[in-house]
C-alpha cells in the first residue's frame, strides 16, 4: 500500500462534517486537496456520500509496537499499519523493541523500508536511546538520524532509561538534529515484581504493588534534566495525576516537555483486575478512578499533548496464561478513536476539532512527520480519516485485522466507527473494507 505504487484516485467526498462543523465537500485530486466548499462539481470522480460523518485530518499515533523484525508471530509491519489504517491512521511511530532492538542505522533502515513497500500507512521508525535497551551505552543516534528512516525521535519504551547520566547525554546528543528522546518513565527499583498499581485494589488481592511515584519521580528527574540541557523530553504513557501536575509545572516554566496518554488510560481502571484477566496487565498499570478523569482533564486542557496508542500485540499464548505469568500489554490502534470518543467527545470535554489537535496535529509536530496533521483545505496533502460518530458496536477482537487479540475491550460497546480513510488520497480504507 506503498503510496508510490500506485497514483491516487480523484474522489469527492461529499457533505462532511470537517472537524464537526458545517457539512462541506471535499475534492481530493492528484494526492491533495484540490477544493473545499459546498455543491462542489466534480465530474468523473468517486463520490463518497458523507452526510452525518465527521472528517479529520488523518490521525497519527506516536507509540506503535509492530513487533518485526523478530516477533512476527504477534504483528507485522504489513498486519500492524492495516490494523491502523483500519482505526484511521496515516501515520505510526514504531518502537525500537524489536529482535533485533532498533539500535542502528540498518535495523532502522529496515523498518522504514518495510513500511515503504508494504505499510497501509507512513511508518516512522523510533531509534533506541541504548545499545539493546539495556540503560547503559547509547546507541547510534545520529547514524540513525542521518540514515535513510531519518529518526528523530528516541525511546527505550518497555524500559526506562534509568540512570541519569545516560539521560542527560542522549538529551544532550539529541539536541544537534533537534530530536527528541520519548521516557518510558519508571524507576526500576520501587516497580521490581510489580503486577498492578497500588492501592486499595493491589492490597485485597494481595497482588505486588506499582506505586505512583515510580512514574512520578523519573518525570520530575527527566523535565529538570531537560530544562538543563535545553533539549527535547516527550513523556510516554502518562497515566497519574501527580504526573500530571509535574508536566503542567514543566511546562508553565517553558521547557521542552511534551507527554502523552493511552486511550486504556483515558477509560479503564485497576479495579478491573479483580478478574485476573491477564488482558488487562499492561505497563504503567491501570491506574485509579480518580487517575483517570485527571488524565482527561489533562488532555483537554493541554497540558498532555496526545493521544497515543501504545498498540501492544500479543500472541494467544503470552496472554491466555495466570496473570503473574502473562506479558504486559494491549492493542490499541483498531479502537483508539472509539476510546477518545467516548471519554472526550461524548462527555463534552473535547470537541472534533480538538480531537484532530490532539490526535493529528500535535503527535505529527512532535514527531516532524512532515505534510502530516495538517489542515484540511486546499493544498494540503489529502490524509484523511472520515468516521460515523452515530455508529455504536460491541468490540469482537476476532474481528480485527491485527495479528494478535489482546484487546482490554472485547465485548464493550464503544461509539464511533472509521469508514474511510485516506494516505496522499489513496484510499486505505473504503467503506469499512481495507484496499
Amino acid at each position: 500500500m506503498s503510496t508510490t505504487r500506485s497514483q491516487s484516485p480523484r474522489t469527492l467526498i461529499r457533505g462532511a462534517s470537517v472537524l464537526g462543523g458545517q457539512p462541506r465537500d471535499v475534492l481530493i485530486e492528484d494526492g491533495v486537496i484540490a477544493e473545499v466548499s459546498r455543491n462542489v462539481a466534480a465530474a468523473g470522480a468517486s463520490v463518497v456520500e458523507a452526510e452525518g460523518r465527521v472528517l479529520l485530518p488523518g490521525l497519527v499515533d506516536l507509540h506503535t509496537h509492530l513487533r518485526e523484525p523478530g516477533r512476527e508471530d504477534s504483528e507485522t509491519v504489513l498486519t500492524g499499519t492495516r490494523a491502523a489504517a483500519t482505526g484511521g491512521f496515516t501515520a505510526v511511530h514504531a518502537m525500537a523493541n524489536t529482535f533485533p532492538v532498533a539500535d542502528t542505522a540498518g535495523v532502522v533502515e529496515q523498518v522504514w523500508r518495510l513500511g515503504r513497500e508494504s505499510g497501509y500507512c507512513d511508518v516512522r521508525p523510533v531509534g533506541a536511546v541504548t545499545v539493546g535497551l539495556d540503560g547503559k551505552q547509547l546507541a547510534e543516534l545520529g547514524a540513525m538520524h542521518d540514515s535513510a528512516a531519518g529518526v528523530v525521535v528516541f525511546s527505550d519504551d518497555g524500559r526506562c532509561v534509568h540512570d541519569a547520566v545516560i539521560m542527560r547525554r542522549a538529551l544532550e546528543y539529541v539536541k544537534a538534529f533537534d530530536g527528541v528522546v520519548a521516557q518510558h518513565a519508571q524507576e526500576p527499583r520501587l516497580t521490581q515484581g510489580a503486577q498492578m498499581n497500588e492501592g486499595v485494589v493491589s492490597a485485597e488481592l494481595g497482588l505486588a504493588g506499582w506505586p505512583a511515584v515510580a512514574e512520578e519521580a523519573i518525570i520530575a528527574r527527566d523535565v529538570l534534566l531537560a530544562a538543563h540541557v535545553g533539549s527535547r523530553l516527550h513523556i510516554c504513557h502518562l497515566s497519574t495525576a501527580g504526573s500530571v501536575e509535574l508536566v503542567r509545572w514543566a511546562k508553565s516554566k517553558g521547557w521542552r516537555v511534551t507527554a502523552e496518554v493511552t486511550p486504556h488510560h483515558l477509560l479503564l481502571t485497576d479495579e478491573l483486575v479483580r478478574s485476573y484477566d491477564p488482558v488487562y496487565k499492561v505497563n504503567p498499570p491501570l491506574r485509579t478512578e480518580a487517575d483517570v478523569l485527571a488524565l482527561r482533564e489533562a488532555l483537554a486542557d493541554g497540558t498532555i499533548d496526545c493521544v497515543a496508542t501504545d498498540h501492544a500485540p500479543h500472541p494467544y499464548e503470552d496472554k491466555d496464561c495466570e496473570w503473574g505469568a502473562a506479558a504486559m500489554g494491549m492493542t490499541g490502534l483498531e479502537t483508539a478513536l472509539s476510546v477518545v470518543q467516548q471519554t472526550m467527545v461524548d462527555t463534552g470535554l473535547l470537541d472534533w476539532a480538538g480531537i484532530a489537535d490532539r490526535m493529528s496535529r500535535r503527535p505529527a509536530a512532535i514527531g516532524r512527520v512532515a505534510r502530516h496533521g495538517r489542515p484540511i483545505a486546499v493544498g494540503e496533502p489529502a490524509h484523511l480519516t472520515l468516521l460515523d460518530p452515530t455508529h455504536r458496536a460491541v468490540v469482537n477482537p476476532a474481528e480485527h485485522v491485527s495479528r494478535s487479540r489482546n484487546s482490554p475491550y472485547a465485548g464493550r460497546e464503544l461509539p464511533g466507527r472509521v469508514t474511510h480513510t485516506y494516505l496522499a488520497g489513496r484510499p486505505t480504507l473504503l467503506d469499512g473494507v481495507l484496499t
